[in-house]
């Protein structure tokens, strides 16, 4: 969420600046505007009037005292009338407020100057691609057909249990997905992240604070006996633990990694893009989480792309990284770095992280700062990476790793596993 006195300071600056988004922000800006004025103006009138109904207290208090109950009982009726004033003015007031909540809850983040125009992924800008795509046999088969024919995963199965997007994996299929998770988790606590397991639900005060509400309420699962949330990944309850926090400049850096199965309702349910493990309403991620000062947070971003970059180059997948147009951009992120890699048997990219700098835009919302050197608070920055998505890598071993009769293991797996081969 945009700052109200950044709004009020630049909001010629943001409104261009949203263009990148595709989006005509001025009208919206304009009602925040105005109804930041109304706030602002009926909070000093119920300011005044409740000053003037405490100066009549005393003066009333002190007239009893004076044995002057006659005029005492006279200025009582004017702080009746004050009473009843204040009252509206603060009916008033929460109206303002909760107008204006509303609307700023509609303004994306503002992208970073390095952001580029767009309008969707075909805009996105290419900065770099390592790797040599295999050239495979002839007869090589999709992931799909591969987790058939090694018995690794059962989408079948997973659709008669739940629904379609909810695989079983078996076997091989289940130990490697499990190696994934164990050797990423590794590389990130080797890197300075703590490692924590956090709660796969969340109420809807964790929801607005890292703005997957009111956003993307239709994309979540809700258990509405409870009134929760299951979470689309690990970034929501993991930057939730500092919703409310006041950190110190010492606490600096923070740096987080969790694994979670991650719930998302908008996966799709037609065609070869969205066949097996190419988009699933189940799946699990190992997240990467910084909270940062603000002037350290770009620095943590490229860390953190560096960081990715890595684990793609070790497990030897050709991979390339975009950088986020206007029109692709999330609606909290100030800049995502998106990497994809080249599945070989479908001849396409498939996304499989994105790391993304949020500015001060969730801890606005969050209502996280830090004492400054000067004991100024400050908002700080937020920051989150895949680390990575299993289904979409998984699907890129298992076809890029094939053999006309069995599928190898990355190298960097084999200490996972216990198998260096499928067959």
């Amino acid at each position: 969420m945009l700052q109200l006195q950044h709004i009020r300071e630049n909001k010629d600056a943001i409104v261009e600046a949203l263009q990148k988004r595709n989006l005509e922000a001025g009208p919206l800006l304009e009602k925040v505007m105005q109804w930041d004025e109304t706030r602002r103006s009926v909070q000093t009138e119920l300011d005044n009037t409740q000053a003037e109904s405490n100066k009549l207290s005393k003066e009333i208090g002190m007239l009893f005292k004076s044995g002057k109950p006659q005029e005492a009982n006279a200025l009582k009726e004017q702080t009746a009338t004050l009473k009843e004033r204040g009252k509206r003015l603060s009916e008033d007031l929460n109206k303002a407020a909760s107008k204006l909540q509303e609307l700023l809850y509609q303004i994306p983040n503002v992208p970073h100057a390095t952001v580029p125009a767009g309008n969707s992924e075909d805009d996105n800008e290419e900065i770099y691609r390592e790797g040599d795509i295999p050239t495979l046999f002839e007869g090589a088969l999709p992931h799909w057909e591969l987790a058939q024919k090694y018995d690794l995963i059962d989408f079948e199965l997973g659709a008669k249990i739940s629904g379609a997007g909810f695989p079983v994996y078996k076997g091989k299929g289940a130990k490697l997905q499990r190696a994934l998770i164990s050797y990423f988790l590794d590389k990130n606590t080797a890197a300075g992240y703590t490692e924590l397991q956090v709660p796969l639900m969340i109420n809807e005060a964790s929801g607005y604070g890292t703005g997957q509400l009111p956003d993307k309420e239709g994309q979540m699962y809700h258990v509405t006996a409870d009134d929760l949330y299951l979470i689309p990944t690990s970034e929501v309850p993991v930057t939730n633990i500092y919703r409310d926090r006041i950190l110190t400049e010492k606490d600096f850096p923070i740096k987080h990694t969790a694994f979670t199965p991650c719930f998302r309702r908008e996966a799709g349910s037609y065609g070869a893009h969205v066949r097996g493990l190419n988009r699933l309403h189940q799946f699990d991620k190992v997240e990467i989480v910084r909270v940062e000062k603000p002037e350290n947070s770009y620095d943590a971003l490229d860390d953190m792309v560096a960081h990715v970059k890595g684990i793609m180059q070790e497990l030897k997948l050709p991979y390339r990284i975009l950088r986020l147009c206007g029109g692709d951009l999330g609606f909290t992120s100030a800049l995502t770095f998106d990497f994809e890699l080249f599945s070989t048997a479908q001849d396409r990219w498939l996304e499989i992280s994105s790391v993304s700098n949020f500015e001060t835009f969730q801890a606005n919302r969050l209502k996280l700062r830090f004492s400054d050197a000067n004991g100024k608070k400050q908002l700080a920055h937020t920051l989150n990476g895949s680390s990575l998505a299993l289904p979409r890598v998984l699907a890129g071993i298992l076809e890029n790793y094939q053999t006309p009769d069995s599928i190898q293991i990355p190298e960097v797996l084999v200490p996972y596993t216990g198998f260096d081969r499928i067959d």
